[in-house]
C-alpha cells in the first residue's frame, strides 16, 4: 500500500472531524467516495472531487478502504452490520477503520467480522478535535492486526501527527477510554478554575497566559478558555458524544472492578449539562453553563 500513490478510499461520517479528516485525505491525492446521512455536509467535499454515494454498502463497493467516524455504537452497528452497511458491499481484503469512539466489544465484533468474511478491521479512534483534524494533528489509538495497521500508516501520517497500535482489536477503544477519562478531569478542573478566577475578580486573560506557563497547562485550557471568553460554545467535540464516551469508560472500569471517583462525577456534570440542560449540542467547553 505504501507504494502506491492513490488509493480508493470510503468516508463515511463527515461531521464537525470527519470532513476535515476527508479533505487531508482528498488533497493527499486520494480518490475518495463519501456518505453522510445529511447529505449537505458532503457538499464540500464533493466540490473538492469526492464521490457521493447513497448507502455505506455503496461506499464499500468503491473503495479499498473504509473510514468511519460515526456519533454512537448504535450508529456503528448499522453503518457495518444494516441492511445497507459496510458489510454489504466490502470487497475481499477490503479494510475498514472505525474513528468513532465506541465500545470495545463492538470493534471486536467488527474485526471478528471481517477475519471471518476475509476482510480487515481497524479501530482507531482519534483525539484533537476540531483543531486537530483542520490542522491534520490528531493523535490516534489502533487497535487490530499488525500487518493491517502497517499499512494504514502512510494514510494515518496524512491526518495525524502521533499513532499508535496498542494491540488486538478493541485496544485502541480502551486507549481512547483512557484519554477520555483524564479530560475528563481537565474539563472540571479548567471550568472551576475559571469560576474561582472570575468570582475573585482576577483578570481572566492574565490567568490563561500565567497557567499556560506553569504546571497546570493543558491541551483542553489551552483551545477552550479562550472559547468560553468569548461565549463560544461551537462544538469542537459535541458534548453529548463526550458524555456517551464517559458512560462507556465507566462501564468498562466496572468490568475491571474500578471505582473510578472522579469521572463518575465528571459524568454526572456533563449529564446535567446534556440529559437536563439540554445543551447536549454545545462543545465540551458549555459544561461552565450548568453553573450559571
Amino acid at each position: 500500500m505504501e507504494r502506491m500513490t492513490k488509493l480508493k478510499i470510503g468516508f463515511i461520517g463527515t461531521g464537525v472531524m470527519g470532513a476535515a479528516i476527508a479533505g487531508h485525505l482528498i488533497e493527499a491525492g486520494h480518490k475518495l467516495t463519501v456518505y453522510n446521512r445529511t447529505k449537505s455536509k458532503t457538499d464540500k467535499l464533493v466540490a473538492a472531487g469526492a464521490t457521493w454515494a447513497d448507502t455505506p454498502t455503496e461506499v464499500a463497493k468503491k473503495s479499498d478502504v473504509v473510514f468511519t467516524m460515526v456519533g454512537f455504537p448504535t450508529d456503528v452497528e448499522e453503518v457495518y452490520f444494516g441492511d445497507e452497511g459496510i458489510f454489504k458491499g466490502l470487497k475481499t481484503e477490503g479494510i475498514t477503520v472505525d474513528m468513532t469512539t465506541s465500545r470495545p466489544s463492538l470493534a471486536v465484533k467488527i474485526a471478528d467480522y471481517a477475519k471471518e468474511h476475509g476482510f480487515h478491521a481497524v479501530d482507531a479512534p482519534v483525539s484533537g478535535g476540531d483543531i486537530g483534524a483542520q490542522n491534520a494533528t490528531l493523535t490516534i489509538m489502533a487497535g487490530g492486526e499488525e500487518e493491517t495497521y502497517n499499512k494504514l500508516l502512510p494514510l494515518f501520517k496524512v491526518i495525524s501527527k502521533a499513532t499508535n497500535l496498542f494491540g488486538a482489536a478493541g485496544s485502541g477503544q480502551h486507549a481512547k477510554m483512557a484519554n477520555q477519562i483524564m479530560i475528563a478531569g481537565t474539563m472540571t478542573g479548567l471550568t472551576e478554575m475559571l469560576l474561582y478566577a472570575q468570582h475573585a475578580g482576577l483578570d481572566e486573560q492574565k490567568i490563561l497566559e500565567t497557567l499556560s506557563a506553569g504546571g497546570a497547562n493543558n491541551w483542553s485550557m489551552t483551545n477552550y478558555v479562550p472559547r468560553i471568553l468569548k461565549n463560544d460554545f461551537t462544538p469542537g467535540f459535541f458534548s453529548r458524544h463526550f458524555l456517551k464516551d464517559l458512560r462507556i469508560a465507566l462501564e468498562e472500569a466496572d468490568k475491571m472492578g474500578l471505582d473510578l471517583k472522579a469521572t463518575a462525577e465528571a459524568k454526572r456534570l456533563y449529564e446535567v449539562m446534556v440529559d437536563v440542560k439540554g445543551l447536549g449540542n454545545q462543545g465540551t467547553q458549555g459544561l461552565i453553563n450548568i453553573y450559571k
